[in-house]
């Protein structure tokens, strides 16, 4: 067996029941190293670099960073079987949250709470898109959904909200958006939603979002992230004007004050002055038309700002570039679904410091 000082010899007692068949080895209970060759320090060291960068890059900082010599497929399914005993824990979690037999981690209320959620492709082999279809030909990818939960307690001397720190939690997976609101909810729950004076939803213009967003979190404030608004008005600029020209720099100009102050009903009646006789065009602003329409209430920026509200999903967004976006989306990278999301598990435990925690509850369960 491989320890973290050096490999050494097991032995142990093997118990045979003849009118059964099975046979049990109590001592490799007792060390934690049930088929497997690893002993749980290495198996942690495994999952720590498996988390954080390319099988054959955490191989290779194993060798160098501590003399275990350990093959890159092994590092992978050490990687993965860790991530996936992390995620039956979290489903064990959900299902005893969801059922009310779980006391909330936080006791302390808070006077705003954030769940921000977003959706980000994951290049998976071609077996996992069959009969999908993506935006030319089929599909590459599958949509992993990331939501993060965090809090605010303060605004600062100009009034702009301040994150809470070390407040924000993640979960995130490749499933249906109705799983991922029974995982989200049942995060925000852990975190003590039930306590919040506020709750706000921030998302982008994704109608899965906000039907999660009507399901699980009733009656929150609900806000359209203010950047991804403005590359809206931005698109028909240039659709209209072109990219370069001086009318619409001017036009954008005026769009962006009327949004940062939530008057959408002007930004439409602008959106409706457009005169086209390209026929395309005009169906593209006509969809971006519907967008401000179906997201009027969720725009009413001046409002929320006063409040010293976020106005932007930017924490959620920097999450799916830190947690899928810089391990799963690397040049040459294609993942099965399953592999995928017990990677994500690993590392939404890493970035919302729960790794300690999942390694104790195993030293005590």
């Amino acid at each position: 067996m491989i320890t973290v000082l050096s490999p050494v010899e097991v032995r142990r007692a093997y118990y045979h029941c003849d009118p059964c068949g099975e046979g049990v080895i109590p001592k490799d209970d007792a060390l934690d190293i049930v088929d497997t060759g690893f002993s749980p320090g290495v198996r942690r060291m495994m999952g720590q670099v498996g988390g954080k960068e390319a099988f054959d890059d955490g191989q290779k900082d194993l060798e160098i960073l501590a003399g275990i010599r350990v093959t890159t497929k092994a590092v992978e399914r050490i990687s993965e079987s860790i991530g996936k005993q992390i995620e039956q824990n979290n489903q064990k979690d959900q299902r005893q949250i969801l059922s009310g037999n779980v006391v909330p981690f936080s006791i302390k209320g808070v006077p705003k709470m954030y769940i921000a959620i977003d959706g980000t492709g994951v290049p998976v082999v071609k077996r996992e898109t069959k009969g999908r279809r993506g935006k030319e030909g089929d599909a590459k990818t599958r949509e992993a959904k990331l939501g993060c939960v965090f809090t605010q307690t303060t605004v600062d001397e100009a009034g702009y909200p301040v994150r809470d720190e070390d407040s924000t939690t993640y979960v995130g997976s490749i499933e249906k958006a109705e799983v991922f609101g029974g995982r989200i909810y049942a995060e925000a729950v852990r975190r003590g939603v039930a306590r919040a004076e506020k709750v706000i939803i921030l998302g982008d213009g994704a109608k899965w979002i906000w039907g999660i967003a009507d399901e699980q979190f009733h009656g929150a404030i609900q806000i359209v992230d203010l950047y991804h608004a403005r590359e809206h008005l931005a698109k028909v600029a240039k659709l209209r004007y072109g990219a370069t020209s001086k009318k619409c720099h001017e036009w954008l100009w005026a769009r962006r004050k009327e949004l940062d102050a939530g008057d959408v009903q002007t930004i439409i009646a602008a959106l409706n002055r457009l005169q086209l006789k390209n026929k395309a065009v005009l169906k593209e602003i006509k969809t971006e038309m519907a967008y401000f329409k179906h997201n009027a209430k969720r725009m009413r920026y001046a409002e929320f700002r006063g409040q010293g509200l976020f106005v932007g999903s930017g924490v959620v967004e920097a999450g799916c570039k830190t947690i899928v976006g810089q391990r799963l989306k690397l040049s040459g990278m294609h993942w099965t679904v399953r592999g995928a999301n017990a990677i994500i598990a690993l590392r939404c435990c890493q970035m919302s410091n729960r790794w300690e925690e999942f390694w104790e509850s195993r030293a005590t369960g």
